[in-house]
């Protein structure tokens, strides 16, 4: 019987991740970056379970070539350190979860070896020595959290030698006993200078020369932290904003720049991709921007949240509408100014309300 593939992506720092951070949003940050391993899987590999922080993937009778392996492996690096650097890059949110996100880092194990099954609930999974060792590998001695180990089987199996070296990998010997028994491997580190990480530039900052079209003020006592989690977190929306019967999103999702939600008013809808604008150091910055209200070619909205102590803030909401022709402006100031304003309002007033009671 040929020999199976058992691979298992891991993510590094997961524990303290979670116990130090906020847990809504460490959440989501796990599930992206375990969406981004499994849509980089280029070697059809299947997926057995989802472990937590980890991906337990299998190729029955089948191990790639040293060269496909090598491959996937660096694609799986280069996908999650990516995915780090646009969370990095493009958010918004203050939390701890957020902030300290782009310190996870990725490990990889990976074993090869005569594969047995169990039928639990009419579902076929791997099962035996081998997945047993392949997991006990995830305990080992190597001085770092960065880096793929190859079981001493599976070199073989690819032809690895113990010595090899790339510009990415740089392979040395390893062991650690398990149960009395020893397990030869190989790892390397992976230094994230030499992958090909994409490049996220940031075209959701915009800047204005002229003053908003409408500002509008209002005092919270809650925190700046907790105000904008009331308003970022779009499972909290239909709460307060008034006038709007459904909101569509990624509930596993943290929002950050890019990211997209759509109102539904009378049928209507409303598509919003979140942006920024500069503000002073200090303060916190929402903004999002729609070309789908009618009349109008289009529409920035900023709430900008001024800290005040540690259980008030004031917010202060600025629009910045887009009317391309005399008729639409004539229509936006002398019409749609006041229904945007009281709209607004009672909103904001029902966002107070909403806190208050939560």
């Amino acid at each position: 019987m040929s020999k199976s593939l058992l691979f298992i992506p891991d993510i590094s720092g997961y524990t303290q991740f979670v116990q130090t951070t906020e847990i809504e949003h460490s959440q989501h940050v796990i599930a992206e970056l375990l969406e981004v391993l499994i849509n980089a899987n280029t070697q059809n590999l299947r997926l057995a379970e989802v472990e937590g922080d980890a991906l337990f993937f299998y190729k029955e009778g089948e191990v790639p070539s040293q060269e496909k392996l090598l491959a996937q492996i660096e694609t799986m690096f280069t996908a999650f350190y990516s995915h780090l650097k646009l969370l990095e890059n493009n958010r918004i949110c203050p939390c701890n979860a957020c902030a300290t996100a782009p310190n996870l880092q990725l490990k990889i194990i990976a074993h090869c070896g005569d594969l047995q099954f169990i039928t639990v609930q009419n579902k076929r999974k791997p099962f035996g020595q081998v997945v047993i060792e392949a997991h006990r590998l995830l305990k080992n001695s190597i001085p770092s959290d960065n880096y793929v180990l190859l079981s001493r089987d599976l070199s073989y199996q690819i032809g690895l030698s113990d010595d090899y070296k790339s510009q990415l990998f740089n392979f040395s010997k390893g062991e650690n006993e398990y149960d009395g028994k020893k397990i030869d491997y190989l790892y390397s580190e992976i230094d994230k200078q030499y992958l090909k990480l994409t490049s996220y530039e940031t075209p959701y900052e915009v800047h204005f020369d002229k003053a908003p079209f409408l500002t509008i003020q209002k005092k919270y006592k809650t925190s700046a932290e907790g105000l904008l989690e009331y308003i970022t977190n779009y499972s909290y929306r239909h709460h307060w904003v008034k006038g709007v019967d459904e909101f569509e999103y990624n509930p596993d999702e943290v929002t950050r720049l890019g990211t997209e939600h759509v109102c539904v008013i009378d049928g209507k809808r409303l598509n919003f991709t979140t942006v920024t604008k500069p503000v002073d150091t200090g303060k916190l910055i929402y903004g999002e921007y729609t070309t789908d209200i009618p009349i109008i070619d289009g529409m920035y909205q900023f709430y900008t949240i001024i800290p005040v102590s540690q259980s008030s803030c004031e917010i202060i909401i600025e629009l910045y509408p887009k009317a391309n022709s005399i008729f639409k402006k004539m229509i936006l100031y002398f019409i749609m100014k006041r229904s945007f304003q009281k709209s607004i309002k009672e909103s904001l007033n029902n966002l107070e309300n909403y806190i208050a009671t939560a």
